[in-house]
């Protein structure tokens, strides 16, 4: 069974895996359903220390970011590269996947993994934001299905049936960051 625990709490009591594993960050805005997810895999960790933004990983990393957008979202023609520091991602529209639910939420997969040499920060959690570390285990598949389809469908709040669907789109990325 996937074993999953709060970052910095796993950081605290010295917990973090160094061979590697899986973080997932989850930032919701304050006012809307707008929700941005950071998926990082992550290897060969040198060194893991705090800074006053949050938990510095040296190591080796791959990004994978996904978007719930709601459909009132005001900003839908600024491209995800260009948005405010909350709401971007490293990617233009042309480099994602999206998917457009019954209610008109748009949902954006990126389509490859952003690399990270030496080393990436995860940033403190704050408000109802959070970030999880995900062991590498045999089910780490079902473990990130099962997190994703709760997490879309219950707090970025998609229809079920939609969030199922991007689960699954979600999961054919993640298949290429998982660590071997």
């Amino acid at each position: 069974m996937a074993i999953v625990k709060e970052l910095f709490e796993a950081y605290n009591k010295k917990e973090l895996p160094t061979t590697g594993g899986y973080i997932v960050s989850a930032f919701f805005d304050d006012s809307s359903t707008y929700t941005k997810y950071e998926i990082i895999s992550f290897s060969n960790v040198k060194d893991i220390y705090t800074n006053e933004e949050g938990l510095v990983f040296q190591a080796d990393g791959q990004k994978v970011f996904v978007l719930v957008e709601p459909a009132n979202y005001p900003n839908k023609h600024i491209e995800p590269a260009y948005r405010n520091n909350f709401q971007r991602i490293p990617y233009r529209l042309r480099e994602l996947n999206i998917y457009t639910s019954a209610r008109q939420d748009r949902i954006m997969i990126g389509k490859e993994p952003v690399m990270t040499y030496t080393s990436f920060t995860v940033l403190k959690s704050f408000g109802q934001n959070y970030s999880y570390i995900f062991y590498m285990t045999d089910d780490i598949l079902e473990g990130m299905r099962d997190y994703f389809m709760k997490s879309i469908w219950k707090e970025a709040r998609v229809p079920r049936a939609d969030a199922q669907k991007v689960t699954e789109m979600i999961l054919e990325v993640f298949k290429k960051i998982i660590v071997h």
